[in-house]
């Protein structure tokens, strides 16, 4: 199974990258996990609503442009399904069990993802009604794909 998370923007900060780096390793145990970033747009302070459009379209293009057709896309989206950590679980399981070989989860930038990406995703996910920064939400995603892997595999982990 290969896992991607396709994400706008690069994340900074060392105790994030330090985080992203532990998950990616510890799932390696389970899957092919990659992470393709694609450039963010500088966001103005106070943009009117039709310059923060533009700029989802246009990092909604850049998504567009790394997006592996063949792969079942789950987009974060605030007005996604939630789920538990075993409803997720359930997901990769089924998937995997119905012949899935990739599944590609996409996390927007600052202001979310473009109606054309929405539009496109099989299945759109959501782990709050909150909004939170996307570089924390690679390591929230990454976690509990982790935890994931865990429970199809009937190995402890803690709750």
């Amino acid at each position: 199974m290969k896992i991607t998370i396709l994400c706008v923007g690069k994340v900074k900060e060392k105790y994030w990258n330090g985080a992203i780096d532990e998950y990616m390793k510890r799932l390696g145990r389970y899957c092919k996990p990659e992470i393709i970033q694609v450039p963010d747009e500088k966001t103005p302070d106070n943009a009117p609503p039709a310059v923060e459009e533009q700029i989802r379209i246009t990092e909604g293009e850049r998504i567009l442009a790394k997006w592996d057709e063949s792969a079942f896309t789950a987009a974060l989206a605030i007005d996604g399904e939630m789920k538990s950590s075993e409803g997720l679980a359930e997901l990769i399981e089924k998937k995997t069990v119905s012949g899935v070989s990739h599944i590609q989860f996409v996390i927007g930038g600052s202001l979310g993802l473009s109606e054309a990406v929405l539009k496109k995703a099989d299945y759109h996910l959501s782990f709050s009604k909150m909004t939170f920064p996307h570089q924390l939400m690679r390591v929230v995603l990454l976690e509990q794909i982790y935890r994931s892997f865990k429970i199809i595999s009937h190995e402890p982990y803690h709750k």
